[in-house]
């Protein structure tokens, strides 16, 4: 059996090098870019357990809400529309008429209430100090608050790249992303190049870590978690006699309605949507960050 993949989705991959004390870094506008986020993993090179500080951070991310068998016709609550940002829809909701009240808007409503009355399960979260503007909608449908789970393992031996912030290059950063993804996903990369399952390998020049903590926090994360977590590997990085860098990646949402900044995202011709973040002991980072074929260009 033979695969085309001459016409395969392209993908978008921005790499940004820079310093989190240079004070023109965007660091902190990129990442609060990506609003979906249902995944963070860190890796961190000779670590045996999470370090208090870093343990407390993850059990402060915030909770989220599963709220079942919602009408789509919420949508266009007059109190939600003024409290929510985005909206990925077939009708303009800029249009004069569509204001609550108007012409258009009380048609559509009508035709979702009576004409199509489409039901889902939805995932809501809130900004610090904003539940409130949730609790008429919660009060009205079946819900439950769920906290993120959190996730560790401690790997031995691990064959790693030689990773030197001066000497990372483009051309470096999509075999260091490989190798990161299957660290995550548990793939081994001690293969051959004839191996049948996988021809993975770590790339060139490695290195041999005695041990890493692999750790992932799972849920529906706001972007203001994922930053206090990265001011807090930061700490962790000055630490004496750590390994000089650690790595994190934040994955949004395959089906996230959008992705970077409020661009739709092209969920049906790929769904990629995340970034790398590999923070270096001398304040250093490099910055990965990626998209599908038909998504706005990651910042």
């Amino acid at each position: 059996m033979s695969v085309d993949v001459s016409h395969a989705p392209r993908s978008v991959l921005v790499c940004d090098r820079s310093s989190f004390l240079d004070g023109k870094n965007r660091i902190s506008s990129q990442l609060q870019q990506l609003h979906f986020n249902y995944k963070v993993s860190m890796l961190l090179p000779e670590c045996s357990s999470a370090p208090s500080h870093l343990d407390s951070v993850l059990k402060s991310f915030n909770s989220f809400y599963l709220i079942r068998n919602m009408p789509i016709c919420e949508l266009l609550d007059k109190h939600f529309l003024e409290t929510s940002v985005y909206h990925v829809v077939s009708v303009d909701l800029t249009d004069s008429s569509m204001a609550p009240g108007g012409r258009g808007y009380v048609r559509l409503l009508t035709g979702l209430r009576s004409r199509l009355p489409l039901r889902s399960d939805f995932l809501l979260s809130h900004h610090p100090e904003g539940g409130a503007s949730l609790q008429p909608l919660l009060s009205r449908y079946d819900w439950s608050e769920h906290r993120p789970e959190i996730s560790s393992q401690v790997l031995k031996h691990l064959s790693c790249p030689a990773l030197l912030s001066s000497d990372l290059q483009p051309d470096d950063a999509h075999s260091c992303l490989e190798w990161l993804g299957a660290v995550d996903a548990d793939i081994s990369c001690e293969n051959s190049s004839s191996s049948f399952l996988s021809s993975m390998v770590c790339p060139e020049p490695k290195t041999t870590l005695s041990r890493a903590l692999r750790v992932s926090i799972c849920g529906l994360l706001l972007p203001q978690d994922v930053q206090r977590l990265v001011q807090e590997l930061r700490c962790h990085l000055q630490q004496p006699r750590l390994a000089p860098w650690a790595s994190l990646t934040v994955h949004g949402f395959v089906d996230s309605p959008v992705s970077w900044g409020d661009g739709e995202h092209g969920v049906l011709t790929g769904g990629e949507n995340f970034y790398n973040l590999l923070m270096f002991h001398d304040h250093t980072y490099h910055l990965h960050l990626a998209t599908g074929a038909h998504d706005t260009c990651p910042p």
